[in-house]
């Protein structure tokens, strides 16, 4: 076989591949014996047809194309592996010439890796949020532990902000009742949005027994994104209580003894907080420099993948599971559709830069994961997707993921190793000394909500004629 590199573009080559037609008789041997298991001839054996007969029969053409399809993926690979060529995707393959018994030509275009410089990024500074803990934030978090720990007890007046009221619920489109359009005994807070656009304005001022009507469009269910015609029923108001902020308290709602330790512990977790804001801020616009600092091509077609492919899981992933279509995102968010197609492709175009530019660097660096690494990311992952440890590596191994959860914390250490020689300062001047846990910790996730979906062509794809 004979093979030559043709550079369309920096992301973009054409291969001329030529094989001699010996080397294609293991594939017309088995095009012969697939063929032979799928026909049958009067007068012999399944599977003991002769050749010559196939050909008579069935004619020496769709054995050659049976054969060809057979060898393309074999000729194909050798030949990248040749030019020492990553393609992204899958190639277009055009068979320019075939003579039974000569020669098989053929050419592929394939989106590849373009070859990047990474420069010296040891001078890249950046500023972020200095982290402070102020009596309002403190004072914030004490708070919302004192509503977790909050008691209900029914009073007999109307229902005002903050009470905690039980009602039913009737919701009708085009004056029909809904099948799943009824709930009762349904327990909400006033006041916390939970619930239906409206509702805390019907049940304000409603005594037990009292209902109301009012118009709201739906979130979810059968008839979502529809107005709905919604009756509520209060059957019961119930008072919130507080408990007071005393030792008491402290004794109920942690560990410990006195409310100034609670208060101690509580400023400690919210200082811990803002730290790990603070590398992942840094770890961003980190990353904004390096990418600054590198000239990356982007292939066309994997880039109009990957803008297709982030639309299709905010449309039939996260919104779906919200009870949204893309039209109604749109209008909370306040965009139009081409601000949000413009907003999309942009961060497709940082996602494929970022993959790029980290994987280069990995390569630089001779950076590995290790096992404890891995397995780490893995639990941390699993714990976001709401699976078990075990759930989620099954479904990962299962699903052949292993490679990309490797190339997560690969190019987390990469961006991890930029911001180690960066120049990192808090607002208030003061150099941000990162520590390596949070440092790579923070850096993976980084890449992970950045990058794009996935660039490499899914090995069990194969190119044809």
């Amino acid at each position: 076989m004979k093979s030559a590199v043709e550079t369309l573009n920096p992301t973009r080559v054409r291969l001329t591949v030529e094989v001699p037609f010996e080397e294609l008789k293991d594939s017309l041997d088995a095009a012969y014996k697939k063929i032979n298991q799928q026909v049958t001839v009067k007068g012999f054996r399944k599977g003991k047809i002769p050749a010559r007969v196939i050909d008579q029969r069935f004619g020496r053409g769709a054995v050659l194309e049976e054969a060809v399809n057979d060898a393309l993926p074999k000729f194909y690979t050798e030949a990248v592996n040749e030019a020492d060529l990553n393609p992204l995707g899958q190639p277009d393959v055009d068979i320019t010439e075939l003579k039974d018994g000569e020669t098989l030509a053929f050419t592929a275009e394939v989106d590849i890796r373009p070859a990047l410089e990474i420069p010296d990024y040891s001078g890249i500074e950046v500023e972020v949020d200095a982290v402070e803990v102020t009596d309002e934030d403190l004072e914030k978090s004490v708070e919302q532990l004192r509503e977790r720990f909050a008691s209900t007890s029914p009073v007999e007046r109307a229902a005002q902000d903050g009470d905690v009221v039980t009602i039913d619920l009737q919701a009708k489109v085009d004056g029909e009742v809904l099948e799943d359009g009824v709930a009762e005994g349904v327990t909400y807070t006033i006041g916390s949005g939970e619930l239906l656009d409206g509702i805390d304005e019907a049940v304000t001022g409603l005594e037990a027994g009292a209902e109301a009507t009012f118009t709201s469009e739906l979130k979810g269910g059968s008839a979502a994104g529809q107005e709905a015609e919604v009756t509520v029923k209060v059957t019961q108001v119930a008072a919130r209580e507080l408990p007071e902020l005393d030792d008491d308290f402290a004794q109920l709602a942690s560990e410990f003894d006195t409310l100034d330790e609670l208060k101690a512990d509580s400023r400690k977790r919210l200082e811990n907080m803002k730290q790990f804001d603070q590398a992942t801020q840094a770890q961003e616009r980190v990353l904004d420099k390096l990418l600054e600092l590198v000239e990356v091509p982007v292939p066309e077609k994997l880039l109009e993948d990957e803008v297709n492919t982030r639309k299709h899981n905010l449309e039939h992933h996260q919104l779906g599971q919200m009870g949204l279509n893309l039209d109604k995102y749109l209008e909370l968010q306040g965009k139009t559709a081409e601000e949000f197609d413009a907003e999309t492709r942009e961060a497709a175009v940082k996602g494929i830069k970022t993959q790029f530019v980290l994987d280069e660097l990995v390569k630089l660096e001779k950076l590995g994961v290790n096992q404890e690494e891995l397995t780490e990311h893995l639990m941390r992952r699993a714990a976001s997707s709401g699976m078990s440890p075990d759930q989620f590596a099954q479904a990962v191994v299962e699903g052949g993921q292993v490679p990309l959860l490797v190339g997560e914390v690969a190019r987390g250490k990469a961006l991890a190793v930029v911001v180690e020689a960066a120049t990192v300062k808090d607002t208030n001047g003061e150099i941000v000394d990162l520590g390596d846990e949070d440092e790579v910790e923070a850096a993976t996730e980084t890449v992970e909500a950045t990058e794009a979906t996935e660039v490499e062509a899914p090995a069990e794809e194969k190119p044809e004629a």
